[in-house]
């Protein structure tokens, strides 16, 4: 009996929550973060979300850009990248197909000058100069205050689904390495799209 009362008394101890749920969270924490593949290279989409603006709908998303060796080494060689920002907004309908809302493009230019050492992100008539290729990949995943609807597109108690993602635009490279981007993902990054709810 005083065996018995012994044997219980350490099962107790031993299943307390208390002692080892702690441990047991960090041991399963651990082992998903090294079982989560760490982003090396192309572009992964982090969040996106819509802000109802005074003249219409704004887009933030957010990427996190990492170039290839080979495009990297393209860039220091002068070729110029250009990333294009896609946006999509639509209206499910049970009965037809999805009803397109709205949709955008957003154009950003990757360069590189040789002799400032300087990197060049450029979109439209702006630009802002970069020390390190790490800082201009840093703000060029920074999609920030982008028109994409109009104030009165989108109705009170509908549902919608917006979508957003960021690709090179290879087409944009010089025609020699076009036919390399068809055939090697050395030369084609882009991201998944990023998919959301708005409304009930």
């Amino acid at each position: 009996m005083v065996f018995f009362t012994r044997f219980w008394r350490r099962r107790r101890r031993c299943a307390a929550p208390g002692r080892w749920l702690p441990r047991l969270a960090a041991a399963v924490g651990l082992a998903l973060a090294l079982a989560v593949p760490a982003h090396a290279e192309g572009v992964l989409a982090q969040g996106a979300e819509l802000e109802a603006g005074e003249d219409g709908y704004l887009l933030h998303a957010g990427f996190s850009v990492r170039l290839t060796a080979t495009l990297e080494e393209a860039l220091l060689k002068g070729v110029s990248l250009y990333f294009v920002t896609d946006f999509e907004l639509l209206r499910p309908r049970w009965y037809w197909f999805d009803e397109r809302i709205a949709e955008g493009q957003f154009q950003s230019k990757l360069g590189y000058n040789a002799l400032t050492r300087q990197y060049r992100l450029s979109a439209g008539p702006l630009y802002q100069n970069f020390d390190s290729l790490e800082a201009a990949l840093a703000v060029l995943g920074r999609v920030r205050n982008r028109p994409v609807a109009d104030r009165d597109a989108l109705r009170k108690g509908a549902e919608y689904h917006a979508a957003v993602r960021m690709r090179l635009d290879v087409s944009q490279l010089p025609k020699p390495l076009q036919v390399s981007a068809i055939t090697s993902r050395e030369w084609s990054i882009e991201s998944d799209w990023f998919r959301w709810k708005i409304g009930p």
